[in-house]
């Protein structure tokens, strides 16, 4: 049995309790022509006099640490003024459409690209095309306010909006704040920040903290959870994450580790979210049977909260998302930043929580036998100490527990109702 429970606070369990689903996704003639929804009307304006129609556009994508805090967001949204559409204008890559369709969001995916010197022409072409859709698509969805979540798919999206006036709220997610975002501020109406953040000149210092979707937040207690996904009800649960994408040098390590400390996990069971495809994910559980270890290995988990609810210890990236989430659900941690970012920005997401006794950091040397050093000492220490174990989960649940999105929403709905 778990030695520490995993009981949210007040807080936490009333972000739990207050699920909504979003708008249903317009049906694909209206996707393709044009057409408009619950009064919207050409050029950003509504025929409607009712306060609540219109929508919210949500800019940002490319990976799960942009499209859930837009997700937690809308929820809020949905709660506070059901009639108000969100719609997300996001990235076309897959983990986009595929997080949008299980939160039964609306989902514009823009043309953009990265910045790439080496594929300049493609990069300026997708950009004027990105602007352009923005554009289309905010007076199709009579889009009155854009909340900027960072990546390069906003920046095409809130120059489109500074042109047709409709108001930005940037919202940083990160302590070190992206390109997009830097440019961004100088021309949003309002700047936010989820953490303490460095170069936002426009920003007021008040963190606010990270948007945490309700299918993040644990649903029930850590037996149920773990019976919810496959796992023993009793046995001490390892959960590896490399975020919405995976980590591959963690696909690599985690399974390794396992086969060399066979003693270790006698009473412990992994949940390896592998990221990828069903290939790499079915590779995994044959490591992982090799090794003798059980597992259960799937490529995405769309309810975090399930995967969070499970654990007695996590092995998960540093991003953004990754860190609030952990925070909220009172699970102790190991992070392991991001390592191909040349400075290492993911540090600066997690370093409050290693500062606080909360959680524990190694370094990424993309190598198994290298990270068995760096990962496997303190992977190896918390897996056999229950009592700092324990004390990690004391210093979580001591930390409070904010709605940022809720903040978030409240700022929007008051924007709308002064213009």
């Amino acid at each position: 049995m778990s030695e520490v429970s995993h009981s949210d606070s007040q807080d936490a369990l009333n972000i739990k309790n207050q699920s909504h689903v979003l708008h249903a996704r317009p049906s694909r003639d209206a996707n393709q022509s044009g057409a408009t929804q619950g009064g919207a009307t050409q050029g950003g304006v509504s025929n409607s006099g009712d306060d609540n129609s219109g929508a919210v556009g949500f800019a940002g994508g490319g990976s799960g640490g942009h499209i859930s805090p837009g997700i937690a967001i809308a929820e809020r949204l949905a709660a506070r003024a059901p009639h108000m559409k969100s719609v997300f204008l996001c990235s076309t890559r897959a983990i986009d459409a595929d997080m949008l369709r299980q939160a039964g969001a609306i989902a514009q995916p823009m043309p953009a690209s990265p910045p790439s010197l080496k594929h300049a022409l493609k990069f300026v072409r997708n950009f004027l095309a990105a602007k352009k859709r923005a554009t289309q698509v905010m007076r199709e969805y009579d889009i009155r306010h854009i909340v900027s979540l960072g990546g390069f798919v906003t920046v095409p999206v809130v120059l489109a909006a500074k042109k047709l006036g409709i108001p930005v709220t940037l919202l940083n997610l990160d302590a070190t704040p992206g390109k997009a975002n830097r440019f961004v501020q100088s021309r949003a109406t309002h700047v936010l920040s989820a953490v303490v953040a460095n170069d936002l000149a426009r920003w007021d210092g008040n963190a606010l903290g990270f948007p945490v979707r309700h299918s993040a937040v644990a649903p029930a207690n850590a037996p149920q959870c773990r019976e919810q996904l496959g796992l023993e009800a009793a046995r001490f649960t390892l959960l590896v994450t490399g975020a919405s994408q995976g980590a591959a040098s963690l696909n690599q390590f985690v399974p390794h580790f396992a086969a060399r400390n066979k003693d270790l996990f006698a009473n412990w069971q992994v949940l390896h979210l592998a990221g990828g495809n069903a290939l790499d994910a079915a590779q995994l559980r044959g490591d992982y049977a090799r090794a003798g270890v059980k597992a259960v290995v799937v490529a995405f988990q769309h309810q975090m909260g399930l995967a969070w609810g499970a654990a007695d210890l996590a092995l998960t990236r540093a991003g953004a998302n990754s860190v609030a989430e952990v925070e909220m659900n009172n699970v102790p941690a190991v992070f392991v930043p991001y390592p191909f970012h040349r400075d290492l920005h993911q540090k600066a997401n997690a370093q409050p929580l290693v500062d606080a006794g909360a959680a524990a950091m190694a370094l990424d040397k993309l190598d198994r036998d290298f990270n068995m050093q760096s990962i496997g000492v303190v992977l190896e220490k918390l897996m056999a100490d229950g009592g700092a174990r324990n004390a990690m989960h004391a210093a979580l649940v001591a930390m409070p527990k904010r709605d940022a999105a809720d903040r978030v929403a409240q700022l929007v709905l008051a924007d709308l109702k002064h213009r």
